[in-house]
């Protein structure tokens, strides 16, 4: 990649952000970003949408982000959540299965759903449209990339006319995929392994009465392992293993094709949209930040799809780093909080990914005495109850909770540094129960009983809270019983407290289970902190500290600009 030249040659843009790739994990973050004020231009090579179904499934944790970018409802309304999982033998037979429609991490969604990619990708860019300091350029590839103290030069180029323009960005998000033009122009390297088994991936259109198995499957065959599941829209998603000696060629023949769906849907029905053959990877660039360069997504790390996690983990990466750069470009934040992006997110991808790799590897086994172990030691161990529910509900999957990095002590505490979860909720003035993050603002917040939060704010006039907490963004949350009328709740308009209703109990119970007073929440909706109602300016402190800045230092809030998610 060439360096880039003097910019009195070309017409220069000045952004806060620039985003390359604009897939879903780049659409993402520039919706996270456009929610919090910060001009952002977003680049995609391509000039149309990409328009395959490659990535199909999501968790409770990402539609948790999309709820933050203010698109929950439209992207929701898009997917399925498919009740049961199966793993079953070259028979048929079960020999395990995950009970989602059973499981709920307190999260606030459903544990997985699944979507169809070119809705999504378009539901993403249709939400750039709320922010007219977001802009998106189509059609353009990143050509030479130069960065010093202050910011970093990119050279754009548009891929039909050659013609060129630099931007002065003060960051630079890589959010372009696998073979990232972002990583390869700072020169991070990638580690891991590829593997050599290929798959063939065949997604579809079919009508309902067409579909033979309803229930998503890992097909534990030995000769020939498979994934099977029916998806959003209409859709349904097949993966089969090559044998050896099978070709690309001979596996995207539609006779074969055919041949494979059949035992799952009518092959005179099965619209094809996309078949191609494909080997997955575990791999993890070496560092993911050099500079004022960030990396994100399949940019900075790939796994194999057996845990249906890749996208996933591409969406977390956009959560943690939004909310740091919009306080760090607003003067709330020394740059330094930046580190913490891949002090956090690296543990908890690499344990992803190695839970993935584990589970592929009861899903793949290839000889026949070990498959027939497996299923028999599978079936034996789940009449242990905690054996089964550990498998039916999902209980493998790495929890969201990071060791390291923006909390109240630097580390992992207890719950300190994991995710709090997102109960129902009432506010005043409206009876209708609503998810907790919709109340909570876009930046931190202190949560607990309203006898204990409501002598607290608004930190913002001054009121009995000492400095550590004024200049600081934040919403505290008054906590009302479960049961307590809506009228009871107090009206007066505060845009930095907001009263509450338990409507199920929840966040009660966890401030008892606890025992602490009050909690502070990241803007990611992590816990930064517990605190007692006396200990409370002593949290201000340590937040502070945590963002250095000094304590009381009057800075600027971020707020939302009109359209986004409040």
């Amino acid at each position: 990649m060439r360096p880039v030249q003097s910019s009195a040659h070309y017409p220069v843009q000045d952004v806060d952000v620039a985003v390359i790739g604009c897939g879903p994990v780049g659409a993402l973050t520039a919706n996270l970003l456009g929610a919090r004020g910060v001009t952002t231009l977003v680049v995609e090579r391509s000039v149309a949408p990409h328009g395959q179904p490659r990535a199909f499934s999501c968790d409770d944790e990402a539609l948790r982000i999309y709820q933050q970018a203010g698109l929950l409802d439209e992207i929701r309304g898009e997917t399925i959540a498919p009740p049961l999982v199966e793993y079953v033998n070259h028979a048929g037979r079960v020999f395990a299965r995950m009970a989602l429609s059973e499981t709920d991490f307190g999260y606030g969604h459903a544990p997985l759903r699944f979507f169809d990619q070119p809705r999504l990708e378009h539901t993403l860019r249709a939400g750039l449209d709320r922010f007219p300091h977001v802009q998106l350029s189509l059609g353009t590839e990143l050509v030479g990339l130069q960065q010093d103290q202050d910011g970093v030069t990119v050279l754009l180029s548009e891929v039909g006319t050659g013609q060129r323009r630099a931007v002065r960005a003060k960051y630079v998000l890589g959010c372009d995929g696998a073979r990232s033009a972002t990583r390869a122009a700072v020169r991070i390297p990638l580690g891991g392994a590829s593997y050599a088994e290929p798959w063939l991936a065949v997604s579809g259109d079919v009508p309902p009465d067409a579909v033979r198995v309803r229930d998503t499957r890992f097909v534990c065959d030995w000769r020939r392992p498979a994934f099977v599941s029916p998806g959003a829209a209409g859709s349904y998603r097949l993966e089969f293993m090559l044998r050896p000696g099978e070709t690309e060629a001979e596996m995207r023949r539609p006779d074969m094709i055919a041949a494979l769906v059949s035992p799952y849907v009518d092959p005179d029905r099965f619209d094809v949209t996309r078949a191609v053959v494909y080997s997955f990877h575990h791999l993890i660039a070496q560092r993911w930040r050099e500079g004022r360069v960030f990396l994100l997504g399949d940019a900075a790390h790939q796994m194999p799809p057996f845990l249906g996690q890749g996208l996933c983990s591409g969406l977390r990466d956009a959560a943690n780093l939004s909310w740091k750069l919009a306080l760090v470009l607003s003067g709330a934040a020394d740059a330094a909080v930046l580190d913490t992006y891949e002090t956090e997110r690296r543990p908890h991808t690499v344990e992803m990914a190695q839970t993935s790799v584990r589970l592929g590897r009861v899903f793949l086994t290839r000889n026949r005495a070990a498959a027939w172990m497996r299923d028999t030691v599978l079936r034996a161990v789940q009449a242990i109850p905690r054996v089964r529910r550990f498998v039916e509900r999902f209980e493998f999957k790495p929890v969201p909770a990071y060791r390291r990095g923006l909390m109240a002590g630097g580390r992992r505490d207890g719950v300190v540094g994991t995710m709090f979860p997102q109960p129902r909720i009432v506010v005043a003035g409206s009876p209708d129960a609503r998810l907790l993050d919709d109340a909570l603002g876009d930046g931190f917040a202190v949560l607990g009983p309203a006898a204990a939060v409501r002598p607290l704010s608004p930190a913002t006039a001054g009121g009995p809270l000492g400095p550590g907490w004024r200049g600081l963004p934040v919403r505290f949350v008054a906590v009302h019983p479960a049961g307590t009328p809506v009228a009871d709740l107090p009206e007066d308009g505060q845009p930095d407290r907001v009263d509450v209703v338990d409507v199920d109990g929840v966040l009660g119970e966890w401030l008892r289970r606890h025992h602490t007073d009050l909690v502070v929440l990241r803007p990611d909706r992590f816990v930064f902190a517990l605190s007692t109602v006396d200990g409370i300016d002593q949290g201000g402190a340590d937040l502070s500290a945590a963002l250095g800045v000094p304590a009381g230092r009057p800075e600027q809030v971020v707020r939302p600009v009109p359209g986004a998610a409040s």
